[in-house]
């Protein structure tokens, strides 16, 4: 296993974003609330049910790429998918990060740093 450091981290990020999703798809008109509520007052205020099927949906693709690319390392060493994953992760946590800075939630934002360091260390490790 010499790569189980790259597999923990998409395992990691699979389920942080498969999780999140789950919780938008199941709870989508609470989750549309809150954020109206949270964007009220910025550019975003009328664009929120856009912005969440586009969050949505970059957490899919990063949360099934980074499983697949965890299996891809264990099963033959590949690394294209689990990149691919931590890339995606990436952008999505960027477009998280730009939307609490807008909507000045300082706290949510340091938070998302916090998910944001793994992100780019897998990318770097698999690149």
């Amino acid at each position: 296993m010499n790569n189980i450091a790259s597999i923990l981290i998409l395992v990691f990020l699979a389920i942080t974003f498969l999780q999140s999703s789950q919780d938008k798809l199941f709870n989508w008109k609470d989750n549309i609330d809150w954020l109206k509520e949270h964007f009220a007052e910025t550019p975003l205020r009328n664009q929120v049910p856009l912005a969440l099927v586009n969050v949505l949906i970059l957490e899919l693709i990063s949360g099934i790429l980074c499983v697949v690319g965890a299996i891809e390392i264990a099963v033959n060493s590949g690394r294209i998918y689990g990149l691919y994953g931590a890339i995606f992760s990436c952008i999505t946590l960027i477009m998280l990060l730009f939307g609490q800075r807008l909507a000045k939630d300082y706290d949510g934002a340091r938070t998302i740093v916090l998910y944001f360091i793994p992100s780019v260390m897998a990318v770097y490790w698999l690149n």
